[in-house]
């Protein structure tokens, strides 16, 4: 046995035994990249089912109205929607579960392959030791070397070939006691798919329901086609003084922002203000807070602190009356009784004021930008006053004839109407 060569073996068999593990920890990477989209798609999960429990809940509290009523149709749609949504989430977390399993599943059985070769080779090398590494072998191996260097590596083979032996035990052990936590988490990942299909057949036997609950309130409200369209009527001709109105307000601001730079001009020798594309000349403060407010899209608070949108902004087709479109210039926002608005901007309020079918309505200012809120009750602010981000605005009116709770809410860019979705942050 030539002791220069045994302990590059031992390095080779050592090589040999890490090998898996490097294959091991490419599988479990993998793995872990499975596991984070998993995770994700229960979090979506999860905020898909508290919008629909809280849907729920504002459909418990149309209830209480004995007649048949619109926003109970809008309700519904709303909670279709989130139904599929969740369906559609529950499909994919199958999935993602089902790419868990195949992942699970071949790191099982590469553990398993592996760890039977390792005992395989330790059983050899055993059964080796037995028969060739006894004390007098050894002893009579080291002496046979030609030179004391010679003898010296001998020596060390032995000890490393010990002390391979000792790694490769502890590496069986190791490897077996982690075969038997991914058979365990392999089981537990295939109860959860098993659980997660029991659950999207509920929600599909719920859909259903709902989707019937709608049909027969559209057969209920489409007995009152006449009664719906001068309602629909009423909140248009509203909708319409409230734009006149802010266009209104905007003209002033104009004309207010212009005088005030002519007599900027003509008193004192500091710079222009800046003239933007709607013509409003902001000072240099106004302007701070316009770009602070521009540098927030898609981040800004909503304007209450829960709430489902049962409005989109735009024209869409009505809920029940057929080749009848209706257009929003905001969004409208369902809420529960005594619910508050707030905020979602710094900024000055412009205008508080009263509307047919709108109730009270505020207007604040952000620099160039306007933020509407209307259906109000009760308001906090005044004209003229400044007001911070979530500071509370007023409370939500509640209708007597359908106990329906809900708010309108516009964002202006100058003259041009923008669509709230875009600026509000996902979630409330």
């Amino acid at each position: 046995m030539d002791g220069m060569k045994q302990p590059g073996l031992i390095k080779y068999r050592i090589f040999k035994v890490l090998l898996p593990a490097f294959i091991f920890f490419i599988c479990n990477s993998d793995f872990a990249i499975a596991q984070n989209k998993k995770e994700s798609l229960q979090k979506t999960k999860k905020q898909i089912e508290q919008e629909i429990s809280y849907t729920n809940m504002l459909l418990e509290q149309t209830q209480k109205s004995k007649q048949t009523s619109l926003n109970k149709v809008i309700l519904i749609n709303r909670q279709i929607e989130k139904r599929e949504s969740l369906i559609e989430t529950i499909n994919s977390e199958i999935d993602q579960i089902q790419e868990e399993i195949g992942i699970q599943t071949e790191l099982v059985q590469d553990l398993s392959d592996e760890l039977q070769k390792m005992k395989d080779e330790y059983a050899r090398m055993i059964y080796f030791a037995y028969k060739n590494l006894n004390i007098y072998n050894r002893i009579m191996f080291i002496f046979a070397a030609e030179d004391f260097n010679q003898a010296f590596n001998r020596l060390k083979y032995y000890q490393q070939y010990g002390s391979y032996r000792r790694t490769q035990a502890e590496i069986i052990r190791k490897t077996q006691s982690e075969l038997t936590q991914k058979i365990h988490l392999l089981e537990e990942t295939k109860r959860q798919k098993a659980s997660l299909a029991q659950s999207k057949e509920k929600e599909k036997i719920r859909l259903i329901g709902e989707k019937e609950e709608k049909g027969q309130t559209i057969q209920d409200l489409n007995k009152k086609e006449k009664q719906l369209l001068a309602t629909l009527k009423e909140k248009q001709e509203a909708a319409r003084k409230l734009q006149k109105e802010i266009e209104k307000i905007i003209a002033e601001e104009i004309r207010a922002s212009e005088l005030r730079a002519r007599k900027e001009a003509t008193t004192t020798t500091k710079p222009k203000t800046t003239v933007t594309d709607t013509k409003i000349m902001l000072t240099p403060v106004e302007m701070e807070l316009s770009s602070s407010f521009s540098a927030n899209k898609g981040r800004l608070p909503w304007p209450s602190e829960r709430g489902i949108v049962t409005g989109f902004f735009g024209e869409h087709p009505h809920p029940v009356l057929k080749y009848v479109k209706v257009k929003n210039n905001g969004i409208d926002i369902a809420t529960e009784e005594g619910a508050i608005v707030r905020s979602v901007f710094a900024g000055k309020v412009s205008r508080v004021m009263s509307f047919p079918n709108m109730n009270k309505v505020v207007i604040v200012r952000h620099g160039e930008y306007l933020t509407v809120y209307s259906n109000l009750d009760e308001v906090n602010v005044e004209d003229g006053q400044e007001i911070s981000t979530k500071q509370t605005i007023g409370k939500v009116h509640t209708s007597p004839d359908d106990s329906k709770t809900e708010f309108h809410f516009e964002i202006w860019l100058g003259k041009t109407i923008q669509n709230p979705q875009e600026w509000l942050s996902r979630y409330n």
